[in-house]
């Protein structure tokens, strides 16, 4: 929740945003020319900077070239805006000198070990940069994890890039301003979007993030940041104060049950003049210190889990014990703990009337009992609760990996293009490259592709594309495909009507094959094959219709998509391989780099771990939840365990009498079992309801998911009475086996 608060200034430091049709879409992107046109003519920003993060230069140092993925090329101004460390050497010359690069401490490490860094030349692409500051490394939380800077003008030495991104429909760049103090942002969205007629035709709207709220983002179309999830924080916000609570009904319910065998304790103190608001003090500090030594064990073991607990959740928490957040949060949880576990049997044994104690008389009510059995039915519906979610949340996993997404992702491999390749020579070597891979053993199909089938983020404006029947108010969002004429064949996607791209037949750079999702919301007049579609300027035809395929997320919903030809926008090469000797294979495809690009490094990816890689997130959360469950239950069965061997001890003689009479050890284990899963079923009985409500929320989140059955909740509940018969049952045949002549001889 701390997200990028320590930059001096947050509150005034905002993220522009563009986005168009009544904010139908919301970019982080913003055009290169807005910063410089916002300078002069907008006096309440104090600063602008910009930032570029998606071009991965290749860092070479001793012939080891390595691609840089958390480098950015940000604007003069960007250390003035936002809070670094610097370890040696300053910002003040790094826009001067253009060949100028800033690396963190670690990134230093990495490159230079032992040896000075500051003054050191490292080649970055085909040019030398002199290394003039070294960073501390960003704070955990801090949304910028970028590891090396280089001046934003360097980006713009390449003529093309610079022609192209210097045009105002163009949203390459993250622009990021500091207001001066006292200043309305909504003011400043309105004087920015006023600037954009006198550049653009197109209607747009600038707006604006706040940069403490840019970490839980979520309606953007797209992000250069990683984003966490808010509800995600919510959700085991609410589980770590569940286990806190059943832990805490386990305390109350033991000192509540052991009331009776502190009561001469209590009466006696009373009778020698301690009032009772005394006794409710000691009682108070008894639970405080239980709470506060358990709190000690708890650093202890927290500091110990730590790094497995990153390794499950791929992120890099940290227990900070000099922050005053940190003891903040330690400090309120620690009184809530001591308020839930110590009031009520404070209460409770401060009140015991001392003539009643020593005449023998009952000192627990069965107001007290009962309040007692509520507790053991609250913890149980929260287990049959996290025990439902683990099942559902499992079940939907299990959908997601065999469910069939619409192309073969097996044997498939991809590699990007190097970004430093200029336009002009791309389409040619791409074209190479394919031939002489076509050539390896092993290899089975290359095509190219302007994103990885897994998630492609690429979308454009429906404005862009026009078809006979078409609303002109009409303006979808649409998935792009920029691919060629081996795409259908090496991804194994299937032909719902007409043909995908053919190479040779030339007019197909101008014709589309749309999906099944985009035929049925452009409302495509029949025959579909052959209808006119215009799209990015270029006059074609729907030569096909490829069957719905999942592009993203399976939590999104098959949306639009138009495949074209566009070799502008390739960059990634997809290779299907054969089976068996794959190691070969990939051997092969990296001799055949290094032939045409000798000073890249080559890097690859397997779709099948792209494909698991996008609901790594998903996969962590249901990890999570499961081991939340699994506590919640361990815990629950602890309390449950103690209260049975104290209701043995306190039914000895009863039972003693029982076995006399003839009563079986199956009977009597019965009977002291009956009670326990009675609550059980009560606690089923509240918590399925409740986790089928919480579950439909959590899965509508899916536009493609697994059906919820009755049978899960019924699972659920069967767990939950294995459980408590296991946890009761001991303690009762126990009770059940002793020897009736020693409970009966006792007094």
């Amino acid at each position: 929740m701390s997200f990028d608060g320590y930059h001096p200034d947050a509150d005034k430091i905002y993220m522009l945003t563009e986005s168009q049709n009544n904010n139908q879409w919301i970019w982080d992107g913003t055009p290169l020319p807005l910063a410089d046109a916002t300078k002069n003519t907008i006096p309440e920003i104090d600063k602008i900077a910009r930032i570029h993060s998606g071009n991965w230069p290749v860092f070479n140092l001793n012939n080891n070239p390595v691609y840089e993925k958390e480098c950015a090329y940000v604007d003069d101004d960007w250390f003035s805006i936002f809070h670094y460390d610097f370890i040696e050497g300053n910002a003040n010359s790094f826009g001067s000198n253009l060949f100028s690069v800033i690396l963190t401490k670690s990134e230093a490490k990495k490159y230079f070990g032992n040896h000075e860094a500051l003054g050191a030349t490292i080649r970055i692409d085909s040019t030398n940069f002199r290394v003039k500051a070294i960073v501390g490394d960003p704070p955990v939380n801090s949304s910028f994890q970028f590891k090396a800077f280089i001046p934003l003008k360097v980006l713009l030495l390449d003529k093309d890039r610079r022609e192209n991104d210097e045009s105002w429909d163009n949203n390459n760049y993250v622009t990021f301003v500091k207001l001066k103090e006292a200043v309305n942002i909504a003011l400043i969205n309105k004087k920015l979007t006023s600037l954009i007629p006198a550049y653009k035709e197109q209607s747009l709207q600038i707006g604006s993030i706040p940069l403490k709220e840019m970490h839980f983002e979520s309606e953007l179309a797209g992000s250069f940041v990683n984003h966490g999830n808010r509800n995600t924080v919510y959700i085991f916000t609410v589980l770590g104060f569940l286990l806190l609570l059943i832990a805490c009904i386990n305390y109350v319910n033991l000192t509540t049950a052991k009331a009776s065998l502190r009561a001469k304790e209590v009466s006696i103190r009373k009778m020698i003049g301690a009032q009772r608001l005394h006794l409710f003090y000691q009682f108070i500090t008894e639970s405080l210190v239980i709470s506060f030594l358990a709190l000690i064990t708890t650093t202890i073991l927290v500091q110990i889990c730590l790094p497995f607990f990153n390794l499950i959740t791929s992120e890099t928490f940290v227990l900070p014990l000099t922050s005053p957040d940190l003891w903040k949060v330690i400090g309120t949880t620690l009184a809530v703990s001591v308020l839930l576990n110590s009031i009520y049997p404070a209460i409770l044994l401060s009140s015991f009337k001392p003539l009643n104690v020593f005449r023998g008389l009952t000192v627990l009510k069965v107001k007290d009992v009962n309040f007692r059995k509520g507790l053991v039915v609250l913890q149980f519906t929260i287990s049959v609760i996290l025990i439902a979610a683990s099942i559902i949340i499992y079940r939907q996993m299990q959908y997601i990996q065999k469910s069939n997404p619409g192309y073969n992702r097996a044997q498939v491999l991809s590699f990007h293009l190097p970004p430093n390749v200029s336009q002009d020579k791309k389409a040619n070597l791409m074209q190479n490259i394919k031939q002489e891979l076509l050539k390896q053993r092993g290899i089975e199909n290359v095509s190219f592709a302007n994103q990885s089938i897994v998630d492609i983020g690429s979308m454009t404006s429906g404005k862009y594309a026009d078809w006979d029947g078409r609303e002109s108010t009409f303006d979808p969002k649409i998935i792009q495909l920029s691919t060629d004429a081996d795409y259908q064949k090496t991804m194994g996607l299937q032909m719902k009507e007409g043909r995908w791209f053919q190479s040779g037949i030339q007019t197909d750079i101008n014709n589309v094959v749309l999906n099944e999702t985009a035929v049925k919301e452009f409302n495509i007049h029949l025959p579909v094959v052959g209808q006119r579609f215009t799209f990015k300027g270029n006059k074609g035809q729907i030569v096909g219709v490829v069957k719905d395929f999942n592009y993203q997320s399976l939590r999104n919903k098959t949306g639009p998509l138009v495949a074209y030809i566009s070799p502008f926008w390739y960059q990634l090469f997809m290779v299907r391989i054969a089976a068996g000797n794959e190691s070969a294979t990939v051997q092969n495809i990296q001799n055949v780099w290094r032939t045409f690009l000798p000073d890249d490094p080559f890097e690859y990816n397997f779709l099948d771990d792209s494909f698991n890689q996008l609901y790594k997130g998903d996969q962590q959360t249901s990890s999570l939840i499961f081991a939340f469950a699994l506590i919640a239950v361990f815990v629950s069965s602890l309390g449950l365990f103690g209260l049975a061997a104290f209701t043995a001890e306190q039914r000895i003689k009863e039972i003693g009498i029982r076995k006399t009479l003839g009563a079986t050890v199956t009977g009597i284990t019965t009977l002291l079992s009956k009670d326990f899963v009675k609550l059980v079923l009560i606690a089923i009985i509240i918590g399925a309801p409740i986790a089928w409500w919480a579950m439909n929320k959590w899965i509508e989140n899916f536009a493609n998911r697994t059906h919820i059955a009755w049978w899960m909740f019924a699972l659920a509940g069967l767990i939950a009475i294995l459980i408590a018969l296991v946890s009761v049952s001991f303690q009762a045949i126990k009770a059940a086996m002793a020897n009736p002549v020693n409970s009966l001889r006792s007094e």
